[in-house]
């Protein structure tokens, strides 16, 4: 299973990358997780037919704002959005005239499925779980090719997203906040809470992407919050284009 990191800020492009966007090319499916600009690069690595499922965490613009450029791709399977309740309205209004090409105007067909929490097949498993953030977000946990992967994406700490990442191969999480900063009036991690959640869950591998584009404005601002966990046993700092396998 490859794990591709097609955009890794948060709030806004820079010179460091896209927002946020991460793609899982598993042996029978193609998961994408949230839909920021980095998902214009999904074609780079999507060449086959097999099911594309787009999970919606939830739709702040820095997850939903790469949605306007869908009619660039050819996906003649389809696509699959899974987003929370509410994910119908909220698409039919942003992604719609004026703004950009309607869902149902796309040169393939789009399904859009709502969930709430929960574990649902989709038909692959998928558990679902609301997470502390400044408006309802989603966490999801799935399970393929032998592999279990997490993705927690904006949250403050909560038992959740603990949760969601027990004993996962992957937990790809949120860091939005630099090391030791906390933001009660708008929940995020920083790397140690990250960390945290990775240890109580288990966790064999913590990737850390969604960095604040306020916050990391250099690769290297992204390092030095991986140095300041590397205790941990295994931690990926993401940047876009960067592909790893479990």
């Amino acid at each position: 299973m490859d794990i591709i990191f097609l955009g890794t800020n948060g709030w806004y492009d820079t010179d460091t990358g896209n927002t946020i966007c991460t793609l899982v090319n598993a042996e029978n499916f193609h998961i994408i997780l949230d839909a920021g600009n980095g998902i214009y690069k999904a074609d780079r690595f999507i060449r086959d037919d097999k099911p594309v499922i787009l999970l919606l965490s939830h739709f702040h613009l820095d997850h939903i704002v790469g949605l306007h450029i869908l009619n660039k791709f050819n996906f003649p399977q389809g696509l699959h959005i899974v987003g929370q309740e509410g994910a119908k309205d909220v698409l039919e209004l942003i992604i719609n005239k004026p703004f950009t090409v309607p869902l149902a105007d796309l040169p393939y067909p789009v399904q859009v499925q709502e969930l709430t929490e929960g574990v649902f097949r989709i038909p692959f498993h998928l558990e679902c779980r609301y997470l502390e953030h400044t408006t309802p977000c989603l966490g999801f946990r799935f399970e393929l090719d032998g592999k279990k992967v997490a993705y927690v994406p904006d949250t403050g700490m909560c038992e959740n997203a603990i949760l969601l990442a027990e004993e996962a191969d992957l937990l790809i999480a949120e860091c939005s906040l630099r090391s030791g900063e906390q933001s009660p009036r708008w929940p995020h991690l920083n790397p140690q809470d990250a960390m945290q959640i990775a240890r109580k869950a288990n966790v064999k591998c913590l990737a850390l992407v969604h960095f604040d584009a306020a916050r990391y404005k250099t690769i290297q601002d992204r390092v030095e919050a991986g140095m300041s966990i590397s205790d941990f046993k295994d931690v990926v700092v993401a940047f876009d284009d960067l592909v790893i396998e479990i």
